[in-house]
C-alpha cells in the first residue's frame, strides 16, 4: 500500500485551547487601561507594590459577580472580599497553593481526576511530588468518589507518614475541573460535589478546583430561544464546603475549609491578562496571601487588577461574557456537535453526558470505535489531513497505571479555529477514521505527534 505524502491543505488545529483572536476584548481593555492610568488615585497604587491579598477594589468587584455572573448558583452564596485573594492566574496560583498548603514530607499524594489537564502534572512535580500523582476515574456523574475513598483510606493506613508540621498543611491534595472539564467536557453532579467535600473532610484533603469555564455556558439545544445564561446550574465545590452540614465554621474544625476555587480572567477576558482570584475561607485566603513568592513582590497582577476593576465596575466584562462569548461559543459548539453527529457518530464514535441541558467550556471529548487507537488516528490525521487533535494518552496523569483507559479517547477544541473550519476539521477526522476502519491507509511511522508539538499548546 502506497505511503501518502503530507496533504496540501490548510492546517486545522483542534488541539489548541486558546480563544480565537476575534473574541479578545481589545477595545474594552484599551479603554480600561487608559481610564486606570489617567486617574492618579488608581494609577499610583496600581504601579506600586500591592497589599498581600490583592487590589481591594478588584476583590470587591469579584464579589459582585456572584448574583449576576454564574460563579455560584443563583447568587445563593454571596461572597465577601475577605474570602478572595488576587492571583497571577489559575496556573500560577496552583503553584502557590502547593507551596503554602502542602509539604512532601507530610502530604501523601496528589489525586487527579483522569483524564486530566495535561499541563497540571509538571506543576505538581515541580513541588516535589514526582512519582506521587494518582489518578481517579470519572463516570457520567464526575469523579468516582467510591474509588477515591478506598484509595485515600489505603494511604491513610500507611503509618510511615510523619505527623503534620506547625502550619496548616493537608494530608492529601485533590485536583479537579468540576464544570465543563478540560479535557473530558463533563460536569460533576451536585451529589458528587457533596460527596467529594465529605470525603475531603474525612481524610484531611484540600480540593482544588479550576473553576475557569463556569461562565462559558449555554443551552445544549440549538433551537433554544437564548444562549444567555446568567446563573450557574450548580454551586462550586467551595460553595458546597461553605454550607454543607454546618459549613466551614462548624464546631471542632480549624476554619480553613477543605476546598478552594481557582478562578481566572483568562477565559472570560484574555489569557495574557495573567490575573485571577482564589476563593476560600477567610483563614485560608489570608494564609494564601502570605505565600513568600507573592508577599515579597506585593500582590500579583497589581496593575492589571486596576484594568479588570474598571471592566467590572462599568459592566463591560458582563457585556462581553453575555453578548459576545456565550453566543459565539454556543455557535461554535453547535457547529462542531452537528458535524460530530453527522460524520462521526455513524462511524461508532460516542460522547459522554449526551443528555445535558446546559453545556459549555472549550472542549468536546469522545471515544473512538474499537479497535482504533487515538495515537494512530492523530498521526494519520496530521499526516494525511493536516489536522491536529488531542489524543487521550496526552491527558493521562503522569505515571498512571490506567493510561490504557484513554487509548481510544480524543479531545477537540472549538474555541481557537475560525468557525467555518470546525465542521471541516471534523469531516477530515471522519475521513481518517473511515479509512483506518476499512484498511485504506498505511500505518504511520515515527514518534507520536504530541511528543513533538505539545509544547506549543497551553490548554
Amino acid at each position: 500500500m502506497e505511503n501518502r505524502q503530507p496533504a496540501e491543505k490548510a492546517p486545522i488545529n483542534l488541539l489548541r485551547g486558546w480563544p480565537n483572536p476575534s473574541l479578545l476584548p481589545v477595545a474594552q481593555i484599551k479603554a480600561a487601561s487608559a481610564a486606570a492610568l489617567s486617574q492618579p488615585d488608581v494609577a499610583t497604587p496600581g504601579l506600586l507594590y500591592g497589599p498581600d491579598p490583592g487590589y481591594e477594589p478588584l476583590r470587591k468587584g469579584i464579589c459582585t459577580l456572584a448574583p449576576r455572573i454564574p460563579t455560584v448558583a443563583a447568587g445563593r452564596y454571596p461572597s465577601n472580599p475577605k474570602r478572595i485573594c488576587i492571583t497571577g492566574g489559575a496556573s500560577q496560583n496552583l503553584a502557590c497553593l502547593l507551596q503554602v498548603f502542602s509539604d512532601p514530607l507530610y502530604t501523601s499524594f496528589i489525586w487527579q481526576v483522569s483524564p486530566t489537564y495535561f499541563r497540571v502534572c509538571p506543576i505538581f512535580e515541580d513541588n516535589a511530588f514526582h512519582g506521587r500523582l494518582r489518578s481517579v476515574p470519572e463516570d457520567d456523574e464526575g469523579i468516582d468518589v467510591d474509588f477515591l475513598k478506598i484509595r485515600l483510606q489505603e494511604a491513610d493506613d500507611d503509618k510511615s507518614v510523619p505527623k503534620g508540621p506547625w502550619r496548616k498543611v493537608y494530608r492529601h491534595i485533590i485536583y479537579a475541573v468540576p464544570t465543563f472539564s478540560n479535557p473530558s467536557s463533563r460536569t460533576m453532579s451536585l451529589r458528587r460535589r457533596r460527596q467529594l467535600v465529605q470525603v475531603a473532610r474525612q481524610h484531611d484533603a484540600l480540593v482544588i478546583t479550576d473553576d475557569v469555564y463556569d461562565q462559558l455556558q449555554w443551552p445544549a439545544q440549538r433551537l433554544s430561544t437564548s444562549s444567555r445564561l446568567e446563573h450557574a446550574v450548580l454551586p462550586r465545590v467551595v460553595d458546597v464546603d461553605r454550607e454543607l452540614d454546618g459549613g466551614t465554621d462548624r464546631p471542632g474544625v480549624d476554619g480553613f475549609g477543605n476546598a478552594v476555587s481557582n478562578g481566572s480572567f483568562s477565559k472570560i477576558a484574555a489569557p495574557g491578562i495573567r490575573c485571577g482570584w482564589a476563593e476560600g475561607t477567610e483563614k485560608f485566603t489570608h494564609a494564601l496571601s502570605q505565600c513568600g513568592g507573592s508577599a515579597s513582590g506585593g500582590a500579583p497582577s497589581q496593575m492589571t487588577s486596576t484594568f479588570m476593576t474598571h471592566l467590572l465596575q462599568t459592566g463591560e466584562l458582563e457585556k462581553h461574557i453575555f453578548n459576545t462569548l456565550q453566543p459565539a461559543y454556543a455557535r461554535r459548539y453547535h457547529s462542531m456537535m452537528n458535524a460530530i453527529e453527522c460524520h462521526l457518530v455513524p462511524l461508532g464514535v460516542t460522547l459522554p453526558q449526551s443528555h445535558r441541558d446546559v453545556v459549555g467550556g472549550y472542549f468536546l471529548w469522545f471515544a473512538l470505535p474499537k479497535p482504533l487507537l487515538a495515537d494512530e488516528v492523530a498521526r494519520v490525521a496530521f499526516r494525511d489531513e493536516s489536522l491536529i487533535i488531542g489524543q487521550g494518552p496526552l491527558f493521562a496523569v503522569h505515571g498512571d497505571e490506567r493510561k490504557e483507559d484513554l487509548e481510544r479517547q480524543i479531545r477537540v477544541c472549538f474555541s481557537w479555529e475560525e468557525e467555518d473550519s470546525l465542521a471541516q476539521g471534523i469531516e477530515r477526522l471522519a475521513r481518517v477514521i473511515s479509512r483506518i476502519l476499512h484498511g485504506q491507509t498505511s500505518h504511520p511511522n515515527g514518534d507520536s505527534f504530541a511528543e513533538g508539538t505539545v509544547a506549543h499548546h497551553h490548554s
